[in-house]
């Protein structure tokens, strides 16, 4: 049986192209057992009708906070506790930005304000949109205050363009309903420490040795553990990406830098997931000034970087390690022998410096090991990925396996 049977959800419908999506959701929770009553905006009756999602709710669409025919018992209240559960799905950056800042302008607002069960939200909007300063600060001021964010997942827009913004579509939403009602996710009450991104090796004031990450991958898993429950602490090295709404996100150049954060936090981590593209080596030494050109040939002397991962894996008592190994060849036997060498419990291989894949690309896949086994996972846009990743982790970091 459902987690959904006979539990009441309240579905939030807000302007944009996603809301034809809410007919497919709203078919899919009635399917699994849960009674459904739609409230949309006034913007969302531009995009899909109160009859459509009536027919298929079987209970009246509300979308005036003044209707005289339910406002004489206070309707909005009654709603508000008549849900187990609200979730907006599609959310607006509007309707999101309203709800950060405790405005009830309308039913669905004044619902939220009102309700104590638990408010879930579902983003979709332009990718510049969901990029902008202004809505990931909303986002993360209401994860602090306890609003649940699912998505927006990664791909093409209606607009043409590609990147984050779009909904999640129903399926995922409804595994997620039904996940969360049975126990909050996968990583519930677990602290996961992760590294992203490339580390810098100063050469000058003004110069660096670095590589071509471009943390899209780590980034993508930081949101796929804050989907399945899991306190996220991310200690990022340099990239052009916003933090992800609801994680500790600690900003490193070097790659002592990264160790250092990384140590001061594993002991109270429950898995480290080593995703950053750690420089091997630094300059052994780091000049005052602007190095001028002069010579025909310069030469650089190299040291050795640490190995952060390694050093986790060989803690007294470690955490479950997972590591990634980016190759150029060979990546499944290479990433077996880093396995066996560094002690970790999962290493993730994949393939770089390829036509498809890989750093600086939007799509990935990963051939991911453990003693005894492995799994391919096939290209796919990396939250998608990280979705698949996060998921095989916990199958493996379950008692007994």
């Amino acid at each position: 049986m459902s987690p959904l049977q006979d539990r009441n959800l309240l579905l939030g419908v807000t302007g944009g192209i996603a809301a034809y999506k809410s007919a497919e959701l709203v078919r899919l929770l009635r399917r699994a057992g849960a009674r459904v009553r739609v409230v949309m905006t006034g913007a969302a009756g531009r995009f899909i009708t109160p009859m459509t999602l009536q027919a298929l709710s079987g209970e009246p669409v509300r979308q005036e906070l003044f209707d005289p025919a339910h406002e004489a018992a206070m309707g909005h209240i009654e709603l508000a506790r008549w849900a187990d559960r609200i979730l907006i799905a599609p959310a607006s950056a509007d309707f999101m930005a309203r709800l950060a800042a405790g405005i009830a302008d309308d039913l669905l607002s004044t619902i939220c304000l009102a309700t104590g069960s638990p408010v879930i939200v579902a983003p979709a909007m332009n990718q510049g949109m969901w990029r902008n300063p202004a809505t990931r600060e909303n986002a993360a001021l209401l994860q602090r205050r306890g609003v649940v964010l699912w998505g927006p997942a990664e791909g093409e827009q209606a607009c043409g363009e590609q990147g984050p913004g779009r909904m999640l579509e129903p399926a995922d939403l409804l595994r997620r309903l039904e996940r969360h009602l049975a126990g909050d996710g996968r990583f519930a009450g677990r602290h996961v420490l992760l590294t992203a991104g490339p580390t810098r090796e100063a050469l000058d004031p003004v110069r660096y040795l670095t590589n071509r990450s471009s943390g899209k991958m780590g980034y993508a898993l930081a949101e796929a553990f804050l989907a399945e429950g899991a306190q996220v602490t991310l200690v990022s090295g340099p990239v052009a990406l916003p933090p992800p709404a609801g994680a500790e996100t600690i900003a490193v150049e070097s790659a002592l830098e990264m160790e250092q954060a990384v140590l001061d936090r594993v002991n109270r981590c429950d898995l480290f997931v080593a995703c950053a593209a750690v420089a091997d080596y630094r300059p052994r030494v780091v000049a005052g000034e602007k190095i001028k050109k002069r010579d025909e040939t310069l030469g650089l002397e190299l040291v050795r970087n640490p190995d952060i991962l390694a050093r986790v894996a060989a803690l007294p008592a470690p955490p479950f390690t997972v590591g990634f190994a980016a190759e150029t060849s060979d990546p499944v036997a290479r990433a077996e022998e880093k396995r066996r060498r560094k002690g970790v419990d999962m290493i993730a291989a994949n393939l770089v410096g390829a036509a498809e894949g890989g750093f600086e690309r939007d799509d990935n896949a990963l051939t991911v090991l453990w003693e005894g086994g492995h799994r391919e996972l096939p290209l796919s846009g990396k939250r998608q990925l990280a979705d698949r990743l996060v998921a095989l982790i916990a199958e493996r970091y379950e008692p007994g396996n």
